[in-house]
């Protein structure tokens, strides 16, 4: 019966994110509701006292970063830099490449910190052009953009300023650079093995007679001749990032040590803040901050009109993604210490013994049941960060080797159906689910496949 609270409780969760309700409100009642089953006098100090704890201890974690990841990603888009990259690399690898000049686009703009639903706005434009100009199937988009933007730069390359790539810093005490050989492997082999994938989609659809199609929903305006920014000026802000993050990462610790201690400075009645757990996200932010000095820098003639306004809507997308997140590791804060879970904890032990497989087959399932990369890693670390950590130390293994694991994994089967990236995705592209989502679904089974793939290579050759 414990267990099958435990049960009820994420399936529920599951079922409103996939039906459009909001998990700020649904995930606290889902929690609650197993809480009330367990003991009904449990429901109000299980709300105050671990729900609301961790739920505030998130968003003072990361709400810095999804705000700046936000603001970036809208000047970006509002500069019209977005639109010159993918102007640049379309011209560089010519139009008759359609897919992959989508997929480099996608993952230029992720790997340099901008946010995967702008991608989708920005990108998608281009897409239409490109392969109605080379007849390819407009249903292939979404999968294409997929590729791109949720999958090797989401989380697996080192460095990915992406909010699935930093939450495991936290946990494991590492960097957004940990296990960089294993990431680069991994996120080589989605982008191989996806493009193998779309390339044999489109030549079947060529096979079949079928072309780009008539009659689309939302099709965008013809491109026309705006003019745009200089590519290499707009490809700048990225490089910015990228680069400060590396310095940032290298330095912070330099300059603070492992500790800082407000006592030293005489501030009595503060705690000391762990200069470890923090690095990573305090080297993203400042890298972040730098890289809209760098817009700003070079575009703000061009944004300052409509500035306040497009400023405003990223705040707000920025509050409402950080919620979402943060409810959901609430939500899992709850679950994890009810005696259900001790029985799944320890079927899951028990079935996969491996730190590193359960570590990814419990993440990848709860990000698919919760419909979020971040929300179903929260969960996963939440409730088993700390006995991975003294498994790993046990058996020799490199934090970052479970940090890469965590992060790849979370962006596995988190591409479900209900998923509001893959849902806003297809709005965007006016196609339906059951046009196009079997192209996303495949990339999900190829980037769940890449988590068991540098397992195996860390396994085998030690590779970190």
């Amino acid at each position: 019966m414990e267990v099958i609270v435990i049960l009820l409780a994420l399936f529920f969760l599951m079922f409103v994110a996939y039906r459009g309700f909001s998990v700020i409100l649904f995930a606290p009642i889902a929690a609650l509701f197993a809480v009330l089953l367990t003991d009904p006098g449990y429901v109000l100090p299980f709300f105050s006292g671990v729900f609301m704890d961790k739920m505030v201890g998130f968003i003072k974690s990361y709400f810095p970063v999804f705000l700046l990841g936000a603001i970036f990603g809208k000047v970006i888009e509002m500069s019209g830099f977005a639109k010159s990259i993918t102007g640049a690399v379309i011209k560089l690898i010519g139009p008759s490449r359609a897919m992959l000049a989508i997929v480099l686009v996608g993952a230029i703009l992720t790997y340099g910190g901008v946010s995967l639903f702008v991608v989708a706005f920005a990108v998608y434009p281009f897409a239409a052009e490109l392969f109605k100009a080379a007849d390819i199937p407009k249903r292939l988009i979404p999968g294409t953009i997929a590729l791109g933007a949720f999958t090797f730069t989401m989380d697996a390359f080192p460095g990915t300023p992406q909010i699935q790539n930093i939450i495991p810093t936290t946990f494991f005490k590492t960097d957004t650079w940990a296990a960089p050989w294993l990431g680069f492997i991994g996120g080589l082999f989605v982008f191989i093995i996806g493009m193998i994938y779309l390339e044999w989609r489109r030549r079947k659809a060529k096979a079949a007679g079928e072309g780009y199609g008539t009659g689309h929903k939302n099709e965008p305006e013809p491109l026309g001749e705006e003019k745009l920014p200089n590519a290499f000026i707009a490809i700048l802000p990225l490089i910015v990032v990228g680069v400060f993050n590396k310095v940032f990462t290298n330095l912070i610790p330099q300059f603070y040590g492992k500790q800082f201690d407000f006592e030293a400075i005489n501030i009595a009645r503060v705690n000391p803040v762990d200069v470890t757990k923090e690095t990573a996200i305090w080297a993203v932010e400042g890298a972040l901050v730098l890289g809209i000095l760098t817009v700003l820098l070079f575009s703000f003639n061009r944004i300052k009109e409509n500035f306040n306004a497009g400023i405003n809507v990223s705040i707000g997308g920025a509050m409402l993604a950080t919620l979402n997140t943060a409810s959901e590791y609430g939500f899992g804060g709850i679950i994890s210490l009810l005696p259900g879970f001790k029985s799944v904890s320890q079927a899951m032990s028990d079935t996969f013994t491996n730190p590193l497989v359960n570590e990814a087959v419990t993440t990848t399932t709860l990000a698919g049941i919760t419909g979020s990369a971040s929300g179903g890693m929260s969960i996963a670390l939440a409730a088993m960060g700390e006995t991975y950590m003294e498994q790993a130390q046990k058996l020799g293994i490199n934090p970052e080797v479970l940090h890469r694991v965590a992060s790849m994994a979370s962006g596995g089967m988190d591409t479900l159906p209900h998923n509001g990236a893959v849902i806003t995705l297809l709005a965007v592209t006016g196609l339906t689910h059951k046009q196009s989502y079997i192209d996303i679904f495949a990339m999900t089974l190829i980037k769940t496949t890449a988590v068991f793939f540098i397992i195996a290579l860390y396994y085998m050759f030690g590779i970190v």
